[in-house]
């Protein structure tokens, strides 16, 4: 899909992966983007960052919480209105959960509700005057994690797999009628999720991490290729092969590092 005119909406676009999107997507030419965020300053300030970087571009932020149906739909309503349709619908937003066993059932409610279910109510939001057009795109956030696994985070892994699930049934069931749907599956990113509010966390996934705006740049090359999976780190490809290959060797290994790891840095290590 070319970008340059397009319309775009970005979830958890107020930091990290979601800022590097939208500014991105701005300096590439789309024509307008909406920033969401349940941090409202937050979005409101990378809407200004985008507009100083592509003054031509629409943009507007609005606050919005993911898990709720309702608020995903009056954004997509507010930018159809604004844009006259949305073109691209990149749902970003998504939490971790650095529990095991000791999750409560809240908890897992909540992380299934943002990285799960928010994927399903842009789907149902945007969806339709996607295909009433016969053109749309979907790029969903989700992590090598949904592909492999997540050391130190049973929720995390078991959403993000999730996830991987929904975007493969989305684009079975709709590729055929004009709808792209990609997943960006990175390792660590660059942002406060890896290494916390003030850089104080240590994890082995820090070593080999790479930028946001690296993300945004593979995501934008992987839009424009229409490929399902967008993968900034490539090596991701070959450990997902090799666990096709041989799956019990491939979770013997796993448990190898799983061992390596909280010995360097803990039982909670992501």
């Amino acid at each position: 899909m070319e970008v340059r005119n397009k319309t775009v909406i970005v979830t958890g676009g107020g930091t990290g992966i979601g800022r590097a999107l939208v500014l991105a997507f701005a300096r590439a030419g789309a024509r307008g983007i909406a920033v969401a965020d349940i941090d409202e300053a937050g979005a409101s300030q990378v809407a200004a960052e985008a507009v100083a970087a592509a003054p031509g571009c629409q943009i507007f932020s609005q606050r919005v919480d993911v898990a709720n149906a309702e608020a995903v739909q009056n954004l997509v309503d507010t930018a159809t209105q604004r844009f006259g349709q949305v073109d691209v619908f990149c749902s970003n937003a998504g939490i971790i959960l650095r529990k095991g066993l000791d999750a409560t059932a809240d908890e897992w409610q909540r992380i299934w509700e943002i990285n799960v279910m928010a994927h399903i109510h842009a789907a149902k939001a945007a969806l339709p005057q996607m295909l009433e057009r016969g053109d749309g795109c979907f790029v969903n956030t989700v992590s090598a994690a949904g592909l492999l696994s997540q050391i130190g985070s049973a929720p995390y892994a078991v959403t993000k797999h999730a996830a991987i699930g929904f975007a493969e049934w989305l684009s079975i069931t709709y590729g055929d009628r004009g709808i792209k749907v990609s997943c960006i599956c990175p390792q660590g990113v660059q942002t406060k999720m890896l290494f916390g509010e003030g850089g104080e966390r240590k994890g082995f996934l820090q070593a080999g991490s790479v930028t946001a705006e690296h993300v945004a740049e593979k995501t934008l090359e992987g839009v424009a290729n229409e490929s399902f999976l967008i993968l900034p780190h490539p090596e991701v490809l070959e450990y997902y092969r090799r666990k096709g290959q041989d799956y019990d060797r491939w979770l013997r290994g796993m448990r190898r590092l799983h061992d390596q790891v909280t010995k360097e840095f803990g039982n909670i290590v992501v």
